[in-house]
């Protein structure tokens, strides 16, 4: 389960954890948190129910980040499917990841990011392998990159109906497959990436 060891590394820091949701899928933004988290007000609910966002069901996430408005200052950032085609899905996520952190209405002076690549921010950066289920900060910013962006999905899903966005999220799941034969693509699909790509050149 993740704690604030990580964190208690760096004493008399402000400290956010940063974290992103919406690599994989075929549509859809990526989408990134930023969470600095007011130890003073964290609930115990809190400290035993956050979690890499992926282990968590839908609900629980859902409870989670609103628990966290309570305690902490929030910042979300997004990378459009233009971005990911331009781009590509990684330097997408370095974008979004950058564009969370900008908007904390407090400025961090440490960010400790998920996972191995390190984002261009205006302060001192730590990289975390699996910080969702390691520390506390990241795993509140996987709540909130992941809900954020499954209310996203949901609403594309309710503007093209027929690819399962609202369960998927975007994913090539077999409902998606289905959508994609029947009803071809949107312009909210990642063009760039192979599935979609090959959908494209077939119908040339």
């Amino acid at each position: 389960m993740p704690d604030f060891s990580i964190e208690d590394r760096f004493a008399d820091k402000i400290i956010a954890g940063v974290d992103e949701a919406g690599r994989g899928p075929w549509a859809g933004p990526v989408v990134a948190g930023a969470v600095i988290i007011d130890r003073d007000l964290i609930s115990d609910e809190l400290i035993l129910g956050l979690d890499d966002s992926k282990k968590l069901k839908p609900k629980m996430r859902e409870n989670l980040f609103e628990l966290l408005h309570q305690c902490a200052v929030i910042g979300v950032g997004i990378a459009d499917v233009a971005e990911i085609d331009e781009k590509n899905i990684l330097q997408a996520t370095m974008l979004a990841m950058g564009r969370a952190v900008e908007n904390l209405n407090a400025p961090p002076t440490v960010a400790l990011v998920d996972g191995n690549r390190q984002p261009k921010l205006d302060c001192q950066t730590q990289c975390v392998v699996r910080g969702d289920g390691i520390s506390l900060s990241i795993a509140a910013a996987s709540i909130v990159a992941k809900v954020t962006r499954d209310r996203i999905m949901a609403g594309l899903a309710q503007k093209h109906p027929g690819y399962g966005w609202e369960t998927n999220q975007g994913y090539g799941t077999k409902a998606h497959r289905e959508g994609l034969q029947k009803l071809g693509i949107t312009k909210h699909h990642r063009k760039s990436f192979a599935p979609i790509r090959a959908i494209i050149e077939k119908n040339r």
